[in-house]
C-alpha cells in the first residue's frame, strides 16, 4: 500500500483519458480474474474487488447486497459473469461516485498500488510532470 493524495479531479481526469482508463481496467481486470475465462464470477469479485476498487470496511450482508446489486446493473447479458466491457463500466460508474465523494479538496489515502485509484494517481503525477 502507497499513501497518495487525490481529489475529484484525479479520478475525472484519469477516466477522460480514454487509454489510460482502459489500461488501468485492463489489467485490474486481469488481476481479477483468476481463472482466466474472461469472466469475473461472483467469487472472484468477492475475493479481489477491494483492491482495485475500495469497498470500505462494511458489515458482511451490506458487501452481499452490494454484490446483488452489481450483478443486476452490470451483468448486462445475464450470463451471471461480469465481462470486460461490464467491467469498464462498473469500474468508471464506481470511480466517478467516489470522485464525487472526495470533491475539490485533496484528501490523503492509503491505497493498493493495484487499485484503479492509485492508477489515477499515477497518472495524475505523470501529466504534472
Amino acid at each position: 500500500m502507497r499513501i497518495a493524495i487525490l481529489n475529484d479531479l484525479t479520478v475525472s481526469e484519469f477516466i477522460k483519458d480514454s487509454e489510460s482508463f482502459e489500461n488501468g481496467v485492463a489489467r485490474c481486470f486481469e488481476t481479477l480474474d483468476i481463472d482466466g475465462d474472461g469472466l469475473l464470477s461472483r467469487e472472484e469479485l468477492r475475493a479481489g474487488l477491494g483492491r482495485v476498487l475500495p469497498i470500505g470496511c462494511a458489515p458482511k450482508e451490506a458487501v452481499e447486497d452490494l454484490f446483488d446489486t452489481i450483478f443486476v446493473r452490470f451483468d448486462a447479458d445475464g450470463n451471471g459473469g461480469i465481462d470486460r466491457g461490464e467491467f469498464k463500466s462498473l469500474s468508471k460508474e464506481l470511480l466517478l461516485a467516489m470522485a464525487a465523494g472526495i470533491g475539490g479538496s485533496p484528501v490523503l489515502l492509503a491505497l493498493h498500488l493495484d487499485s484503479l485509484l492509485f492508477k489515477a494517481f499515477e497518472h495524475e503525477l505523470v501529466r504534472m510532470s
